[in-house]
């Protein structure tokens, strides 16, 4: 049914991302000498009169002089623009469809351009108010319709005044010429469109800043398709994370901060407060006290393998999902082990820092191949087995040792005991996570166990080795060599100082971190956790959750869906449904799963219903967190 609320909509850079004669000028001018210069002149003046600096018909005159386009070029901007619906406006169609009455579209573009786009959403012909192009026989553009009112100053106030309007209205826009609607007393509110454009001086006019459509229809009550809007989903990405990441996040609606470097516990504390979605990598370390300040925390992102520097048994506590990348870098930390031991079997790294240094050693003495020597892998996961694999094709002989039952691959063999694969191997590369029971997991105990002249290669964490016992060994020759990628302490960023006792010492290779810091490794970690929180957010998918039960689930369709996180207690799921049934609320589809801490049940149900069910459900004793999709 349509709403007694009328809205007038702007078109460029609020139906639409782009300036349309922006847009135009990029297919008039293509082939012109001076493009980019005249490119930037339009820009300019199209921003003076969003602004409300230049006067409206002046800056008509300008931009078609150096336009030069005619109505041929007019389909192909329609045909460009068309791809460049905003994309909050493009999710609620059905919105704009069911309400096409009560919506006018008002712009001081062109008609001729903004019919055909605005048609496909429902919008009606006669409710869209612009300017038209005055064409020569040709078809060139000459000049504009200088009788329309909306050619000149305050022409989108007088034509709304002539509508008489009733109701409530309001203004959805970008520009000054929006807000004097409401400035002129012909409007309720001016909601300062924020999606694609932020023009400072507009925003402080508004009654309302809307990152999006999903927000104004919320904030009206009115959004029949979307639970919440996305535009109030903060995210904080810290430690560099990939640019892909923050532009799938930025498509998806949120709005999205970034920090370069980690946070200390109590800057991270502060900072989480309003937050909804986190994203970290390694360095960066999510405490009870950060998480007890984590008002709105619904999931977090480690862009990388490990999951140690995140309290998960306090997020799960406070139903927060983690979701890690647990495979996105594994060839690059495997490539990067390979290399090493190739390096540390030759004696690359010393005699690479001796060439520097002017000295000619041409010595085999202490250079060996790799092909026939014995490597041994502790903790046999993704990274472990994949480097099985490779070694083995380069002629290794592959051991490994693992805590949890793993299936070999290729010719290699299962050791029973840490001892007997470090007895036992010339080449020891470590793989394992970071949980506190592998600390120091090589020690001087351990070392003394190893091979005379044998080499270690850590790649996984730094408190796995014991650095002091480590350092003694390889100076007084007991190991051979040793390559490490990761530290006990490590700097929070590029401009902290690296402070190690490893530093200086013999045939040791020392990198900052970079297992996993390739392109491919970086951009496949942005794509892929951000994909999976925002699959947990639109659906409640929990699949490679590591601290939620793994529920993959059907996509939502003419229902909505309940979601209930709890603690595991017996009789919860009854309580539920016992409460559904009170409301006589019919149940479309049901999922739970549950792990040693918490329950996590999904609950599809028809779309009317009485709200009162959703306190109900809150109040269920042992609720951790509800939330409601659609």
């Amino acid at each position: 049914m349509p709403t007694s609320k009328k809205f007038i909509i702007d078109f460029d850079s609020t139906f639409t991302q782009v300036e349309a004669l922006d847009v135009l000028g990029e297919i008039s001018l293509e082939k012109d000498p001076k493009k980019a210069e005249k490119l930037q002149a339009i820009k300019e003046i199209t921003d003076r009169g969003m602004e409300g600096s230049l006067n409206l018909r002046e800056s008509l005159e300008q931009r078609l002089e150096i336009l030069q386009a005619d109505k041929a070029q007019i389909q192909d901007l329609i045909a460009a623009l068309k791809q460049k619906v905003s994309v909050s406006f493009s999710r609620n169609r059905e919105f704009l469809e069911e309400n096409a009455e009560d919506i006018i579209i008002i712009s001081n573009g062109f008609k001729d351009f903004i019919v055909p786009i605005v048609e496909q959403y429902g919008i009606l012909p006669d409710h869209v108010f612009a300017n038209e192009f005055v064409y020569d026989e040709q078809g060139r553009i000459v000049d504009f319709n200088r009788d329309n009112v909306l050619s000149n100053n305050g022409g989108k106030s007088a034509t709304i005044a002539k509508l008489n309007l009733e109701g409530d209205i309001y203004v959805i826009g970008d520009g000054y010429t929006d807000y004097e609607i409401k400035e002129a007393g012909l409007a309720n509110k001016f909601y300062a469109f924020t999606e694609n454009v932020n023009r400072p001086k507009v925003s402080s006019k508004a009654d309302h800043i809307a990152p999006s459509l999903d927000e104004i229809l919320y904030v009206n009550k009115m959004n029949k398709k979307f639970s919440y809007p996305k535009s109030r989903i903060q995210v904080l990405l810290l430690e560099n994370v990939h640019p892909v990441a923050q532009e799938l996040m930025r498509r998806e609606g949120y709005q999205v901060e970034t920090i370069s470097s980690a946070l200390n516990e109590e800057e991270l504390a502060e900072k989480i407060k309003g937050v909804s979605i986190l994203g970290i990598r390694s360095k960066t370390q999510v405490t009870a006290k950060v998480l007890a300040q984590a008002n709105r925390l619904i999931a977090i992102g480690a862009f990388c393998i490990g999951t140690n520097q995140i309290d998960l048994d306090t997020c799960t506590e406070k139903g927060i999902a983690v979701f890690n990348a647990p495979f996105s870098n594994t060839r690059s930390v495997v490539e990067m082990a390979i290399a090493e031991i190739i390096f540390l079997a030759r004696n690359f790294h010393d005699k690479s820092l001796a060439m520097h240094q002017g000295k000619w050693d041409k010595s085999a003495t202490g250079s060996f191949e790799i092909r026939g020597k014995k490597l041994g892998i502790i903790g046999y996961g993704n990274i472990g087995a994949q480097l099985s694999v490779l070694a083995e094709n380069m002629g290794m002989d592959v051991y490994y040792y693992d805590v949890i039952e793993k299936l070999a691959l290729g010719n290699a063999t299962k050791l029973a005991s840490l001892d007997e694969l470090l007895s036992t191997c010339d080449f020891v590369s470590l793989h394992v996570d970071g949980r506190s029971d592998n600390e120091n997991l090589i020690d001087a105990a351990a070392i003394a166990k190893m091979k005379e002249g044998a080499y270690l290669v850590n790649l996984s964490r730094g408190h796995v080795v014991e650095i002091e016992a480590l350092k003694a060994a390889l100076e007084s020759g007991k190991l051979a060599g040793a390559a490490v990628d990761v530290f006990p302490e490590e700097p929070k960023n590029n401009s902290e100082p690296f402070v190690s006792e490893l530093i200086g010492v013999r045939n040791t290779i020392l990198t900052p971190h970079i297992g996993g810091s390739t392109l491919e490794a970086q951009e496949n970690i942005a794509d892929f956790v951000p994909s999976k929180i925002m699959e947990y957010i639109n659906t409640g998918n929990t699949y490679n959750s590591v601290n939620f039960p793994n529920i993959q689930l059907p996509f939502l369709k003419n229902a909505h869906r309940l979601i209930h996180i709890h603690l595991n207690e017996p009789g919860v799921l009854a309580k539920i449904n016992r409460t559904l049934a009170d409301y006589d609320i019919n149940i479309v589809g049901q999922y739970l799963k549950t792990n040693e801490t918490i329950g996590y049940v999904i609950t599809d149900i028809d779309k009317a219903y009485s709200p009162d069910v959703i306190d109900a459900l809150k109040k269920i004793p042992g609720t951790i967190r509800f939330r409601m999709l659609y």
